[in-house]
């Protein structure tokens, strides 16, 4: 996982991550050295001592790194505003093994605004994985979550995990098999 590519960093504090691939949640105590090898949708994935971890970009001070801030939308915003935005930060979800965010992996099978009685959107997504083993999934689960329930307007998310049809690497944009080298 490390290269000479990656970019060497110190944690300034103690920080709560996420182990790749078991999902686990740990604390990496300041002082520790490791290298960013991805810095993709808002999140760092970091290699420390053979193992990667993925530091959320709301921790990005703990690695030097600023803190992402939220998506906005105008006052006037029309319900084509809220659904292009929700395909924004599903593009912003990123596997943290892979550089390819779950959009162009093909991974959202499913993605519905549900108009609210306030004027508000509650957002109906079905998912997948790459592999139904996956540690990351209830990780990658919450991370499209998190990154739909900051929208303005959004005011739920609901993320269902299915694997029916199984995912398969003909899903993939052209562009990411490109990318990937599966073309």
């Amino acid at each position: 996982m490390f290269n000479h590519a990656s970019q060497p960093v110190k944690f300034d504090r103690d920080c709560d991550v996420v182990m790749i691939p078991s999902g686990d949640a740990v604390s990496i105590p300041a002082g520790t050295v490791g290298y960013i090898t991805q810095a993709l949708g808002g999140s760092y994935t970091v290699f420390i001592e053979g193992n990667l971890f993925r530091v959320a970009g709301e921790d990005g001070d703990a690695i030097g790194k600023d803190i992402v801030p939220p998506p906005t939308l105008p006052d006037d915003a029309t319900r084509e505003d809220v659904e292009k935005l929700v395909w924004h930060q599903l593009g912003n979800v990123y596997d943290p093994e892979i550089p390819i965010d779950i959009v162009e992996l093909g991974l959202v099978y499913r993605c519905d605004l549900q108009p609210l009685d306030d004027g508000n959107y509650r957002v109906d997504i079905d998912m997948t994985l790459t592999a139904p083993g996956c540690g990351m999934g209830d990780i990658l689960v919450d991370d499209v979550r998190s990154k739909l329930e900051i929208i303005p307007r959004v005011t739920a998310a609901e993320v269902e995990l299915v694997f029916d049809p199984p995912w398969n690497m003909q899903m993939m944009s052209e562009a990411a098999r490109l990318e990937t080298g599966m073309l």
